[in-house]
């Protein structure tokens, strides 16, 4: 997996609207990028839902947030809809951008669930790897944002 210190790979995806989501499109200010299982299981539920909830600090930290996994665009749509997501989901369908990141497999089988601090210039300052603590991805994601914002 990669790790603090390492560029992070740049990667297009489509979102649950059809729109395309390009890295080049967020130079200039940190991006959070959390990888997930599947939409609608309980654990990722969480893991949106404690993003959804600290979405507006992100904000305010000047932030851009995205979710990963390999769902297609109408899974996306009805999972952001349900829970009221105010966050882009993305499609990987084909796993690519999943193992550039090099995102381990939970017992070998299952999908990983990590997530990456990017800093404006491309860097990953922070990356988290718990397939068991859903909801410490977004507190952990937001506590390295905030350092990132602050004055040196």
């Amino acid at each position: 997996m990669l790790a603090a210190g390492d560029r992070a790979p740049e990667f297009r995806l489509t979102d649950g609207a059809g729109q395309t989501f390009d890295t080049a499109d967020a130079r200039g200010k940190p991006l959070v990028v959390f990888f997930y299982p599947k939409d609608a299981t309980p654990g990722c539920t969480a893991e949106a839902c404690s993003f959804r909830d600290a979405y507006e600090d992100f904000v305010a930290e000047g932030a851009t947030v995205v979710g990963i996994s390999s769902d297609d665009a109408a899974s996306h749509a009805g999972f952001a809809g349900k829970h009221r997501l105010p966050f882009r989901l993305l499609s990987d369908v084909d796993g690519s951008v999943r193992t550039a990141f090099g995102v381990p497999k939970t017992w070998g089988l299952m999908p990983g669930r990590a997530t990456f601090v990017i800093d404006s210039g491309g860097v990953i300052r922070n990356a988290f790897n718990s397939q068991f603590q859903p909801a410490a991805h977004a507190a952990r994601a937001l506590d390295v944002v905030r350092k990132l914002a602050a004055p040196a």
